[in-house]
């Protein structure tokens, strides 16, 4: 396979993500929006904040949501309101990113770790009775499924929430890279009991900053995650009911979210289209991303997996020689990482950690011009 950038033979002259080129597009609105927040002054729970929780939620079709600092808080603050703690087990996959089961052990709750789908890479929903069946007999309560929606895909949730009411669980959806994506023409936001997602800049719809939402149709999770997010406040922040966070989003990155809110759809598509090119020019030489019939992704990577004998690392190295970045998410599973290979995991992750040696994700950004790489065989 030869992938080069038309730009450069020698450094990377192609970025991995192309915050830039975004913010070229609609930079003077965004400078409005700034300018707006300064000019009024509320900094902190500010109109755009509500206004942007609004907007997100017309935009998903969930009743309610909740912004807030980032991503790994939309998913503490979820677990804290259903109160979970020491004793209780919670299922998620091994291939995905720390915050995951970090949120779950910072709470004294018990991770257990789930094999991926070979070609989806999202969780196997075969692998939960297993969990659960090992959660009993360590003595934990089993409780929730952490489904993340790897590089943009939805996971199976359909699957899911027959497995998950056959155990009496409940859904938490890690949307991070999946915002923007739908399954069975419905957005993602409104696919589980609750979902988070986040804003950080590289995300498909990101701020200039750290942030996140959780969505729900749930009116007593909205009241209590409303209430987490301001250190547990009750009828007023000197009134705390409960112990909460300091996670409240920033009136200023509420601001810039309503301005990338509006070209989002045009982003997604734009994605779209980048992946079928890739799709097109890559398919034979490498193992695409397969997209589920019922799912539309939001392309947060193109990943795809070196066949096997190809060297990966010589792939990567002829590519970053050629002005072409690419990224290893992730080189190593977290049942296999320090600060969690003590807790529990299904028999065989073999999915999980042959992918970890086989991903490889290459540049993606609605900007991205196509017409700077030249693919071949």
């Amino acid at each position: 396979m030869t992938i080069i950038s038309k730009k450069s033979e020698k450094t990377p002259s192609v970025p991995f993500i192309d915050l830039k080129a975004q913010q070229d597009k609609i930079r003077p609105q965004i400078e409005q929006a700034i300018m707006r927040v300064l000019d009024h002054g509320k900094y902190i729970m500010g109109p755009e904040v509500f206004a942007l929780e609004e907007n997100l939620s017309e935009y998903c079709g969930a009743k309610y949501a909740i912004s807030c600092s980032s991503g790994t808080d939309a998913l503490l603050m979820v677990l804290m309101a259903k109160d979970i703690g020491r004793g209780d087990a919670i299922f998620l996959p091994s291939f995905t990113y720390t915050a995951t089961p970090e949120v779950v052990a910072l709470l004294g709750a018990t991770p257990i770790f789930l094999d991926v789908l070979p070609d989806t890479f999202n969780i196997n929903p075969d692998d939960i009775s297993e969990g659960v069946k090992i959660a009993q007999a360590k003595g934990l309560k089993p409780k929730a499924i952490i489904a993340v929606d790897l590089f943009g895909q939805p996971a199976e949730y359909e699957r899911l929430h027959k497995i998950a009411e056959k155990h009496n669980l409940w859904i938490l959806a890690d949307a991070a890279q999946s915002f923007g994506a739908s399954s069975n023409n419905r957005k993602v936001g409104s696919l589980a009991f609750a979902t988070a997602t986040s804003f950080f800049p590289a995300k498909p719809l990101g701020c200039y900053g750290d942030g996140g939402a959780i969505f729900t149709d749930d009116s007593d999770l909205n009241e209590i995650l409303k209430s987490i997010r301001v250190h547990g406040k009750g009828s007023s922040k000197y009134d705390n009911v409960r112990v909460g966070l300091n996670a409240r989003l920033d009136t200023l990155q509420a601001a810039i979210l309503l301005e990338k809110l509006k070209i989002f759809d045009e982003e997604i598509e734009e994605r779209q289209h980048i992946a079928d090119k890739y799709n097109a020019a890559l398919e034979g030489t490498m193992n695409v991303p397969l997209i589920s019939r019922e799912n539309q992704s939001a392309w947060a990577q193109y990943t795809v997996k070196v066949k096997p004998g190809m060297n990966r690392q010589a792939i990567v190295d002829r590519l970053q020689s050629a002005g072409v970045p690419t990224m290893i998410y992730y080189e190593k599973p977290l049942h296999q990482q320090t600060a969690y290979k003590n807790y529990p995991t299904v028999k065989s992750l073999e999915a999980s950690e042959t992918l970890s040696k086989t991903v490889l994700s290459l540049p993606m950004s609605p900007s991205l011009d196509f017409n700077d790489l030249l693919i071949g065989m």
